[in-house]
């Protein structure tokens, strides 16, 4: 026969197992979850950040948050070394202290790669860039450049064989311990060559027969965004 307090030890013990199972994960569970790095994106030439609605909604629905996806904004017609690449460095430095990350992933599309990249090699990027992405970029120069070199500094700055161009070209093209990816197609018809925007060192994807803007919008370009900045 149970005495008094073995049966009420035998009430208490579901109410012991409900209790435990509705408790709160322990605080260390937390330290186990998969971290990732902001997304900073850097729209292109005569473009605003609002170029990157469909890319940021994807990777939302993918499991990112506003407070983790920054498009920053600039005028396009500046000097990437001179001027742009400083500005995209405070842009970056801003993103850090406001999530208390060590390092961002940069997504940038067309002009915004020459921008990006010059950061990433010159400007310290290797210190605090953990992946960088570049969608059509014309990294070694773009010929549909020429028609406005004459007057806007951006321009000269994407003509093949440029110094900006040149310089990014020196010794590694993919410095330091950053993960870098290209994305392009081969009906640009902005980067001409198409074979510009690939660089030695990197994930070089061949998306199909995409317009210049349209790797913005596409899926397939997006899902292989996602994975890169998830590897």
């Amino acid at each position: 026969m149970l005495t008094a307090r073995q049966k009420l030890a035998a009430l208490l013990a579901p109410v012991a197992v409900l209790a435990e199972l509705l408790a709160p994960a322990p605080a260390h569970a937390a330290d186990q979850a998969v971290s990732r790095n902001p997304v900073v994106f850097v729209h292109g030439y005569n473009a605003d950040p609002g170029v990157w609605g469909t890319l940021r909604g994807r990777l939302k629905t993918a499991g990112y948050t506003d407070a983790e996806l920054f498009s920053w904004g600039y005028d396009t017609h500046q000097s990437v070394n001179e001027v742009l690449s400083g500005r995209l460095s405070s842009y970056v430095d801003q993103v850090r202290r406001q999530t208390g990350a060590a390092r961002v992933d940069l997504v940038s599309h067309s002009f915004g790669s020459l921008v990006a990249r010059w950061y990433a090699k010159f400007g310290g990027g290797t210190a605090t860039v953990g992946h960088w992405v570049s969608l059509a970029g014309p990294n070694h120069g773009t010929s549909t450049a020429w028609a406005c070199a004459l007057w806007d500094q951006a321009c000269r700055d994407m003509t093949p064989g440029s110094w900006v161009v040149g310089h990014l070209a020196e010794g590694d093209e993919t410095p330091g311990a950053v993960a870098y990816a290209t994305f392009w197609s081969d009906c640009d018809e902005v980067v001409n060559p198409d074979g510009s925007v690939a660089l030695t060192g990197a994930t070089n994807v061949a998306v199909g027969c995409l317009k210049h803007n349209d790797l913005l919008g596409d899926a397939s370009v997006a899902r292989g965004v996602q994975e890169f900045l998830a590897s």
